[in-house]
């Protein structure tokens, strides 16, 4: 699995935390192994314009998922899609670190915490889950939840 993370939030973030969580809910999902996922982190400034442009949100939000539509990936001639039918590109989840912080102090954690469970909020995003009902909430939180407690319990072993 391929994940590029680029930081250009001008935060001190642990990178390679991002990185693990982010690989952790892929290989958990059963997504294909191929599959190559982009993470960008941000300032303020930087998400308030993408959540306006993207979303039509006032001020900056904490995460915004981009997917990738396998359907108009031209793989040229003599290319396939991967095995299985899952899209090689996943697409590109963008993090604001300084929104994160703000909500961690609100939820009692750390902004190292909310940055994991944003990263898992955005995974599951790319791969169609949604919380606009209260059913799609209740499964999508739910399995964001499983997913950061296995995430944490191998971290700690």
């Amino acid at each position: 699995m391929s994940i590029e993370i680029a930081n250009e939030s001008g935060v001190d973030v642990d990178t390679d935390a991002v990185l693990a969580v982010a690989r952790h809910a892929l290989d958990e999902m059963g997504v294909n192994p191929l599959a190559e996922l982009s993470v960008l982190l941000v300032d303020v400034e930087y998400m308030t314009e993408l959540n306006h442009h993207w979303m039509g949100g006032d001020g900056p939000t904490d995460v915004l998922a981009f997917p990738m539509d396998e359907g108009s990936v031209d793989h040229g001639p003599g290319e396939s899609a991967p095995a299985g039918g899952e899209p090689a590109l996943l697409g590109d989840i963008v993090l604001c670190p300084e929104v994160a912080a703000k909500q961690a102090a609100t939820a009692g954690h750390t902004p190292a915490d909310e940055l994991h469970l944003l990263t898992v909020h955005g995974v599951l995003h790319l791969l169609g889950y949604d919380h606009a009902e209260p059913e799609e909430e209740r499964e999508m939180f739910g399995l964001q939840a499983r997913l950061l407690a296995s995430w944490r319990s191998t971290r700690t072993q």
